[in-house]
């Protein structure tokens, strides 16, 4: 069963029953993504905690640590219950430098895809995003050869179900006209709007949006009115945020991160908040 207590409720991603408030991974490697973590047994006792917690969504890449990520989940979770979906990512290495470069060639998505089954302890990947752009954000061009690389390893039954991450309107639009997508897994969040008429029409189709970096990534969102907003609420300005985001569609999937289960627990009590549509009119003006 999936939980129903969280804040948000569910999703269906395909055919794959998921709660709206996921766990995203990506912060359990070490220093800016890169090796082990620093405390490898609180980094356990998160995804455990997630797991008792109900969440059914969690997000991870092989590209993370490299290898750090998919590896301490399985570590913690595995052998994984059936009401357990892990989304991964292909499409971008990690240098020694900590860079991302692109690995979008057939061959390095074939390769990415088998290293992710290895390291999960899978035989099919639930939901694969295609990672596209660069570092700086989504960038044009074709996703053809790429996706349907993708598509091919969906076909093998490698893949359950694809997205597309860091992409374009267009690209979305490419894609689809080659195989069904779940879900975008773009950044978004209050000061960040670039995709607001992509969440709509996305919402239309009932695919869901993921954003990340939904409270500002390594930079946290500062805003004089998020401020304004928590104070009046006796609340946390991330709180706001969190709950902002689930409010503002109900295709929107949250994936925030952590290293610590009790920040997982403050999430997801912030992400519950209530806002009145006085809150939510102030809160708009923000990012438009």
């Amino acid at each position: 069963m999936v939980s129903t207590s969280l804040p948000g409720g569910t999703w269906t991603l395909g055919d794959l029953p998921v709660t709206r408030f996921g766990y995203g991974a990506m912060q359990l490697a070490g220093p800016w993504v890169m090796g082990p973590p620093a405390d490898h047994g609180g980094a356990l006792a998160v995804l455990r905690a997630a797991a008792e917690l109900g969440i059914s969504h969690i997000d991870t890449s092989e590209a993370y640590g490299p290898h750090v990520t998919n590896q301490l989940i399985r570590e913690a979770l595995h052998p994984y219950p059936d009401s357990l979906h892990i989304v991964t990512k292909v499409g971008a290495n990690r240098d020694q430098q900590g860079g991302w470069p692109p690995a979008r060639d057939p061959e390095s998505l074939r390769r990415s895809v088998h290293e992710n089954l290895e390291t999960l302890g899978l035989d099919v990947l639930d939901l694969v995003n295609l990672r596209l752009g660069d570092a700086a954000g989504p960038q044009p061009g074709s996703v053809a050869e790429a996706f349907e690389t993708l598509v091919g390893l969906q076909q093998q039954g490698l893949i359950r179900h694809l997205g597309v991450s860091n992409a374009t309107p267009e690209q979305v639009a490419e894609a689809q006209a080659i195989a069904p997508i779940v879900c975008v897994q773009n950044m978004y969040n209050l000061a960040h709007r670039q995709d607001d008429e992509l969440i709509d029409a996305l919402a239309e189709q009932g695919i869901a949006y993921v954003p990340f970096f939904p409270l500002g990534g390594f930079s946290p969102l500062q805003s004089s009115v998020l401020s304004t907003v928590a104070a009046r609420l006796d609340a946390a300005p991330m709180s706001v945020a969190l709950a902002w985001l689930l409010q503002r569609s109900p295709n929107i999937l949250l994936i925030p991160g952590t290293s610590s289960a009790t920040h997982l627990h403050e999430n997801i009590a912030g992400a519950a908040l209530s806002l009145s549509d006085d809150d939510l009119a102030e809160l708009d003006k923000i990012g438009r």
